[in-house]
């Protein structure tokens, strides 16, 4: 299959992608600190970075524009990516560890000649401004959905103070992905099990939930949620193509066909893209990840 044959979705990129500048104030903060010596450290040594360089190893992945990276969508045949406001906490500071601000998304969105589709972030210690933001972001400005971390707020997602955010979100029309799988920061990862996700799904059955980043290592949890409930997806971010799970590609292939959907997290849209249609699934396969089901999740 050729590269641009299909024109593909990023369901879960992120802002430094194309504005690598944004990249340089999370590693002023520990976790990121840490990351960038464990996740990574091979990065590092190989492209020789030093302390205080650190922000570079997630500039380095994308381009130094919107325009650049708009012209690398057009070249591999990507029509549209996702990038959100990443609104995250520091376990170890007792502070915001990012959250990008709605206007920059925007504004993103409208340099990109709307090629970019914006998602809002969630502040459970914050919920009544954070909700108002949501709503802020989805109306005013056209965003399709929110991705939230509650790894980030060490809180499972089926915690009491998530639940106001699934109400919001299915009053709006949108769905909700957050991040399933450990944490690569240093934080606790417990509250990543895919598992959690069953009380959700239960308690908001119209709710559409993205299971973002693989689940892995719980990868059979992840497999279980999004059989098990119509409105349960998953996304592949975070990890190369070449580096998913069998079981993760035996399913995606098979039973699974329409619950899966391809992303990047930033980690390059050409070596993504190649590497996944590199894989040794049915050409049909490859239409409903990369394209058609997030057109029917996000109702594009």
């Amino acid at each position: 299959m050729e590269l641009t044959e299909i024109q593909a979705i990023d369901t879960m990129c992120r802002p430094y992608y194309c504005k690598p500048e944004l990249a340089s104030s999370f590693f002023e903060h520990y976790e990121f600190k840490i990351m960038a010596k464990t996740t990574f450290a091979g990065v590092m040594r190989r492209l020789g970075l030093k302390e205080g360089e650190e922000w570079k190893v997630l500039a380095g992945l994308g381009k130094p524009s919107v325009k650049e990276m708009v012209a690398e969508m057009d070249e591999i045949g990507v029509e549209f990516v996702f990038i959100d406001q990443m609104v995250m906490w520091s376990r170890r500071e007792s502070g915001l560890l990012s959250h990008i601000p709605i206007e920059t998304i925007a504004g993103i969105i409208e340099e990109s000649g709307g090629r970019v589709i914006g998602g809002a972030g969630y502040n459970p210690f914050r919920i009544k401004e954070s909700l108002e933001e949501v709503e802020r972001a989805i109306k005013d400005y056209g965003f399709k959905y929110v991705w939230a971390h509650p790894i980030t707020w060490d809180l499972p997602p089926n915690d009491k103070k998530m639940y106001p955010l699934y109400a919001k979100c299915l009053e709006l029309g949108i769905p909700v992905c957050y991040q399933s799988g450990h944490s690569a920061e240093p934080l606790p990862s417990e509250p990543g099990h895919p598992m959690y996700a069953d009380e959700v799904a239960l308690d908001f059955p119209e709710l559409t939930l993205v299971l973002t980043h693989t689940g892995w290592p719980w990868v059979d949890e992840w497999l279980s949620m999004l059989w098990r409930h119509p409105n349960v997806y998953g996304n592949i971010g975070a990890y190369y193509p070449r580096d998913l799970d069998p079981a993760q590609v035996r399913f995606m292939d098979g039973r699974g066909r329409n619950k899966v959907l391809w992303a990047t997290n930033g980690f390059g849209l050409t070596r993504c893209k190649k590497e996944f249609l590199e894989l040794s699934i049915s050409d049909e396969t490859k239409k409903k990840v990369l394209r058609e089901n997030a057109i029917k999740v996000f109702n594009l």
